[in-house]
């Protein structure tokens, strides 16, 4: 497997069956209050750095970082079920840092569902460790936030 990750855009074919299958995930798995995604349209605006993780010509995951001006949150996290556990998250969450320290950001931030534990995991690995909401997120139980300085 060669990974190269690159910057995407959300409205291509390929990173829109992503982002696509990814609310669909979500959507099946935690109530509506809880689901956070931002919409194809959201993730094209100039604070939003948008990546594909691709394999030869395989578009197999995607991932961004939104300029929150004092922070940078990470976004859109997701890779296709076969590609889970080949690395394009680790790789993923690795650039999306290295953009965060490159805009001058303190530190990085996310969301993630309760019952994630993978992506838990990966961010921990990334030294990520829990903190409470941020943003404009509301406090609910099926939410999870983490943040690591850059």
């Amino acid at each position: 497997m060669s990974l190269t990750v690159l910057k995407g855009d959300p409205r291509s074919p390929e990173a829109t069956r992503l982002l696509q299958a990814s609310h669909a995930l979500m959507n099946e798995l935690f109530p509506a209050e809880s689901c956070h995604y931002l919409e194809i349209d959201d993730l094209c605006t100039p604070q939003i750095t948008f990546l594909v993780v691709k394999d030869g010509t395989d578009t197999i995951g995607c991932g961004a970082l939104a300029n929150k001006g004092g922070y940078g949150e990470l976004k859109s996290m997701f890779t296709t079920p076969e590609a889970r556990g080949k690395g394009a998250a680790d790789a993923l969450v690795s650039e999306l840092v290295k953009i965060a320290r490159s805009q001058n950001l303190p530190l990085v931030r996310l969301e993630t569902g309760d019952t994630l534990t993978a992506a838990q995991k990966l961010y921990q690995k990334h030294g990520f460790t829990y903190c409470g909401p941020f943003g404009d997120y509301p406090d609910h139980p099926a939410s999870l936030f983490m943040e690591r300085k850059v």
